[in-house]
C-alpha cells in the first residue's frame, strides 16, 4: 500500500465515523455517468469505459449494504442511449447483460427491471426477465436496473396502463376523470410499491437529471459528484451520505 492509498483510507474512515447513521437514505438512485469520458481521458475505448463502469456496480452495492440502504436504482441505459451507433450499442448491451447476470448470481440482491422492455433486443429482455425470476425471493437490497429507461416514457406508460385497466373494468372517461389522482398514476409506475428515492447521485459533474425518475424524485435530494463513474470511490459515496444527512428535508412544507 502506497502513501496515497493510506491517506485515502484514513480519510474515508474519518468521513464514515462522522456519519449520522440514523439519517441514511433508504432508497438511492444513481445516474452512472461518465464512462466514455473516463475512457477517453485514460486513452481507452468506450467499451473499456463501460466495462470499468460495470465493475464498479458491485463495489457500490457493497457500500450500500454496509450503510443499510434498502433500495438502489441504477440508470444503466436510457431510451436516448438506444440511438447510439450500433458499433457502440451492441457491446454496451452485452456489458449490461453481463452486469445483470452478475447481480443475479451474487445471491444477495433482488433484481427488478425498470424501463420499456419492448425497446430492447430479445436477448437483453431475456436476461432481465431471468434475473428477476431468479432473485424474486431474495431478501437483500432491491436493485432496480434501469435499462431502456426514460422518465417521460415511464409516465406515458403508467397513464396508458391506467387507461387500459379501467377500460377492462368498463369505466367511462368521464368517471375516470372524476377519480384519477396522483396515487392512481403511482400505482402504474415501473417502481410501484417501492419508496421514492431519498437521494439521487449523479457522477461526472453534470448537474441535471436528464429525465431520471421524474415522477418519483419530486422530493428527492440531489448530489452531483465531479468524478466519472468508473472512478467513483467509497469516500465519494460517503460524502454523498454525509451531505444528505446534513440537509433538512421539507417535503414542500
Amino acid at each position: 500500500m502506497n502513501l496515497r492509498d493510506l491517506v485515502y483510507r484514513l480519510y474515508a474512515r474519518r468521513v464514515e465515523g462522522r456519519l449520522d447513521h440514523t439519517q441514511v437514505p433508504k432508497h438511492i438512485g444513481v445516474i452512472l455517468d461518465g464512462n466514455r469520458r473516463w475512457a477517453k481521458a485514460s486513452g481507452s475505448s468506450p467499451e473499456a469505459g463501460h466495462k470499468a463502469g460495470a465493475s464498479k456496480i458491485q463495489e457500490l452495492l457493497g457500500w450500500c449494504a454496509e450503510s443499510e440502504v434498502e433500495v438502489v436504482t441504477l440508470w444503466m441505459l436510457s431510451t436516448d442511449n438506444l440511438d447510439r451507433p450500433e458499433k457502440e450499442l451492441v457491446p454496451l448491451l452485452g456489458i449490461i447483460e453481463d452486469a445483470v447476470r452478475a447481480l443475479a448470481a451474487d445471491g444477495r440482491w433482488r433484481v427488478h427491471h425498470v424501463g420499456t422492455m419492448d425497446l430492447l433486443p430479445a436477448r437483453t429482455q431475456a436476461v432481465l426477465k431471468e434475473a428477476e425470476q431468479a432473485t424474486h425471493d431474495h431478501t437483500g437490497i432491491l436493485i432496480n436496473v434501469a435499462v431502456g429507461y426514460g422518465g417521460r416514457q415511464e409516465i406515458a406508460d403508467a397513464v396508458r396502463s391506467l387507461l387500459l385497466e379501467h377500460a377492462r373494468k368498463g369505466t367511462s372517461f368521464e368517471e375516470l376523470a372524476e377519480i384519477v389522482d396522483v396515487e392512481h398514476i403511482s400505482e402504474h409506475l415501473y417502481t410501484r410499491g417501492q419508496p421514492d428515492p431519498d437521494l439521487v447521485i449523479r457522477t461526472s459533474g453534470e448537474q441535471r437529471l436528464s429525465g431520471f425518475m421524474l415522477w418519483q424524485s419530486a422530493h428527492s435530494e440531489y448530489y452531483f459528484c465531479e468524478v466519472f463513474w468508473p472512478a467513483f470511490r467509497k469516500v465519494d459515496f460517503l460524502r454523498a451520505l454525509r451531505d444528505y444527512a446534513a440537509r433538512h428535508r421539507r417535503y414542500g412544507s
